[in-house]
């Protein structure tokens, strides 16, 4: 497994561990000259937000990576986390549907890390 893929791994898994709904990894290799990865969730409560988001973020740099970015925490409607080769889209569960990032990266294709990891 290589470094992105254990990156992808870690902040799925912070992810879940804070009870993020609706986990989604799409592979961004060739759409996206941002990232390799983009992870796309939701918490239905701003306090819920912000824990995903935290919970994220320590568990990357625990692991040896590094957080590039952070904006939208205080607000707590998209916190949007830059790991580098890895970005993770934590949404407030209106602004996931508003926004619809998923329709957006339609071409995206889905990375089973998340089946994989939570079953």
């Amino acid at each position: 497994m290589d470094n992105n893929q254990e990156l992808l791994k870690i902040t799925v898994k912070a992810a879940d561990d804070k009870r993020a709904e609706n986990i989604l990894a799409l592979n961004m290799t060739g759409i996206s000259l941002v990232a390799d990865y983009f992870i796309i969730c939701h918490g239905n409560s701003d306090k819920q937000v912000q824990a995903i988001a935290s919970e994220m973020k320590e568990k990357v740099l625990e692991n040896g990576y590094q957080v590039k970015r952070v904006e939208g925490y205080e607000e707590a409607r998209w916190v949007l986390l830059d790991f580098g080769d890895v970005v993770a889209h934590v949404f407030h569960r209106e602004e996931r549907s508003y926004y619809n990032l998923e329709r957006l990266w339609g071409d995206a294709p889905e990375v089973d890390v998340v089946s994989e990891l939570l079953s």
